[in-house]
């Protein structure tokens, strides 16, 4: 098997980009695998000492087959840099990894990244491979698929990148066009179209809307485990974009995720699970709920640290 590339993106928060590379190094594929990071330059003199701190401690990694670090001279802000990042590991190797400085990993993610990109690497239908899902209340296939794509700890190919559209007009001209932003907004129980036109309005920069509008449009699927391989840290106010929440809060899989032969689309019951989440913090908790929307908005803005 082809071990993928792992890019990393990192900005100034030493002690996540340290725990998020501890629990990268844990993974089983870890030493076969090369790592490239790519430390954004500061945006002014504030972030510099914090920008050095992660570049100082980034030197001393080991456990890597290969490590290669990319520091900015300038601040790209994470969108750029994540657009660009990816696209210049993926024409090199063909796959990567995508992973940023907040995200834990299971010590099986490595795994399920790559046993997903080796099975589906021809299947034209299968977009990219994600490692987070939500905490739904009911248990979930082993793996399952989505339509769109995401962005907590996930890969993808060439092909797959190649259908990302930059351009976040013609990505909401097509979903207004075709009737589909209330199947987009998961039956009205996600704003991702509200994100979008943020994006395009200049409210927000984000690569993730147009990456999942990208890949929603073209009716393409991204591969979910059952049980969460990620989980994100970054909740919790150090991020420039992120505020504090622990509703995405997931118990991590202790075992491997077995990648098996499934039908070649969306499960419809998983998305159901998803949307019931989303209206159950809505009718439960509507103070948390707004503030883990407005969240969830930011995160998909710049992540959460560009």
């Amino acid at each position: 098997m082809i071990k993928a590339p792992i890019a990393l993106f990192v900005y100034n928060r030493p002690l996540h980009t340290q725990r998020t590379i501890e629990a990268l190094q844990k993974n089983e594929f870890a030493s076969e695998s090369d790592l490239f990071v790519f430390s954004d330059g500061p945006k002014n003199g504030a972030a510099s000492d914090k920008v050095m701190e992660v570049r100082k401690y980034l030197g001393g990694i080991t456990g890597f087959k290969n490590v290669t670090i990319y520091e900015r001279n300038e601040n790209f802000g994470l969108a750029r840099s994540i657009i660009s990042g990816v696209t210049e590991i993926i024409n090199k190797s063909g796959r990567v990894i995508v992973m940023e400085d907040d995200l834990i990993t299971s010590p099986y993610f490595l795994r399920f990244m790559n046993e997903g990109l080796e099975f589906y690497e021809n299947e034209d239908k299968v977009i990219s491979v994600h490692g987070y899902i939500y905490p739904v209340a009911s248990p979930l296939p082993e793996t399952f698929f989505l339509k769109g794509a995401d962005c907590w700890g996930w890969a993808t190919w060439k092909r797959g990148w190649n259908l990302f559209e930059a351009d976040g007009a013609k990505l909401l001209y097509e979903l207004i066009s075709k009737k589909l932003t209330l199947e987009f907004d998961v039956n009205g129980s996600y704003a991702y179209t509200q994100m979008l036109e943020h994006q395009i309005a200049g409210k927000n920069n984000s690569w993730a809307i147009r990456w999942h509008a990208s890949a929603f449009l073209k009716k393409k699927l991204t591969l979910y485990p059952g049980k969460s391989l990620v989980q994100n840290i970054g909740l919790d106010e150090s991020g420039t974009h992120s505020g504090t929440s622990n509703n995405y809060d997931v118990e991590l899989s202790k075992n491997p995720v077995k990648i098996l032969k499934i039908e070649l689309a969306q499960n419809d019951n998983a998305l159901r699970e998803i949307e019931k989440y989303w209206r159950s913090c809505r009718v439960s908790h509507p103070t948390l709920f707004r503030r883990a929307l407005s969240i969830i908005k930011k995160i998909f803005a710049i992540f959460s640290n560009g």
